[in-house]
């Protein structure tokens, strides 16, 4: 019904930049909270930023002032732009949405694949 689908991640040096894409589509009704999440191997999934439909966003104390999150609603699209990387944002990141299809009345939340991002020291 809805599928979220990342891209832009890959292997980058410590001090780089990189611009996450989350796409989504299917047959939404409306997007409500949308973010990303990253794990990093042995680590449990954490949220990195969050953003709401009125563009309200919220971010991790440890990527505050590197990392903006934004969205284009018109698009579906949901952006991650990662500045000054470290080695410890290595890891999966994941895209969130709530969403309500025109089928189930009610919001639930779906996941992106994931996308690596790997920054070397």
């Amino acid at each position: 019904q809805v599928q979220l689908v990342e891209s832009g991640g890959g292997l980058v040096q410590t001090g780089g930049s990189l611009r996450l894409s989350c796409a989504a589509s299917g047959n939404i009704f409306h997007i409500n909270t949308m973010g990303w999440y990253r794990q990093a191997p042995g680590k449990q999934r954490e949220l990195v930023a969050g953003i709401t439909n009125d563009g309200s966003t919220n971010y991790a104390d440890s990527v505050k002032g590197r990392f903006t999150c934004s969205r284009d609603n018109a698009k579906n699209t949901l952006y991650l732009q990662m500045n000054s990387l470290k080695p410890e944002d290595t890891a999966v990141y994941y895209c969130h949405g709530n969403i309500k299809t025109w089928l189930i009345p009610f919001a639930r939340d779906y996941w992106g694949q994931g996308t690596q991002v790997t920054v070397s020291s």
